[in-house]
């Protein structure tokens, strides 16, 4: 299907496959864009309160792709429902296209944060919560996507460490687990925030129906994380 084709047409998940296979060239990353396809398909389609048509709006959910490399996946879903033009994805990481091998928030309508080095998107989303709080903004709620491997940055720790005390409950994390990190973590992910107080829940990151029951699971005076295992990096 060309390009002229694809304008103005309705997608769905059976289409992103296609729309990510029109972004071509080096260091697309593939594994770890795939990784995260699905779980950011049900957030855009079902749980995130965003649109397209007002993507500053102050009461929107905010979401921060702390996992930027490989980012196909994200920009084929942005694609999707509305946000950026689908023209764009062929130019994917050329020069001039807005579309980098990392979201750029000032290029990318929608992009909440321009990730770049691993194990930021989680402290800047701590703070996004409190910023929230600090305003009496009540109601939009911070969602940030991690890769496993990030949990190897000690950034992230002091953010899991201070988030659930202070009680954020505003805050939901999202760890895409392809089998990727260097270091084992006792008891798993999911006890490491357990242990520092949030609301912890794992599935199968391919589980459509799962994923929306856990990203929808109340958590109440915590915050709450979402480990979503996929197949392994190198399967």
């Amino acid at each position: 299907m060309t390009i002229t084709e694809e304008r103005g047409r309705t997608y769905d998940y059976e289409d992103l496959p296609r729309l990510m296979g029109l972004m071509t060239g080096d260091e697309k990353h593939g594994p770890a864009a795939t990784s995260t396809l699905d779980v950011l398909w049900v957030l855009y389609d079902r749980v995130l309160r965003v649109r397209p048509e007002r993507p500053d709006d102050s009461g929107r959910d905010r979401f921060l792709l702390s996992k930027g490399h490989g980012p196909m996946a994200y920009y084929a879903v942005l694609a999707a429902k509305g946000f950026v033009p689908v023209d764009w994805l062929p130019g994917f990481g050329s020069y001039d296209s807005p579309l980098g091998h990392h979201p750029d928030r000032v290029l990318v309508p929608g992009a909440e944060i321009g990730s770049g080095s691993l194990g930021h998107g989680l402290p800047i989303g701590v703070g996004t919560a409190l910023g929230l709080r600090a305003q009496g903004i009540d109601d939009p709620r911070v969602w940030v996507l991690v890769g496993d491997a990030e949990l190897d940055e000690g950034s992230n720790h002091e953010a899991i460490a201070f988030a659930g005390p202070a009680g954020l409950d505003r805050l939901n994390t999202v760890i895409v687990d392809n089998s990727s990190a260097s270091h084992a973590r006792p008891g798993g992910i999911a006890a490491r925030f357990e242990a520092a107080g949030w609301s912890a829940v794992t599935v199968d990151g391919r589980d459509h129906e799962a994923l929306f029951a856990a990203f929808t699971t109340p958590h109440p005076g915590r915050p709450h994380v979402v480990v979503a295992r996929v197949e392994p990096k190198s399967a």
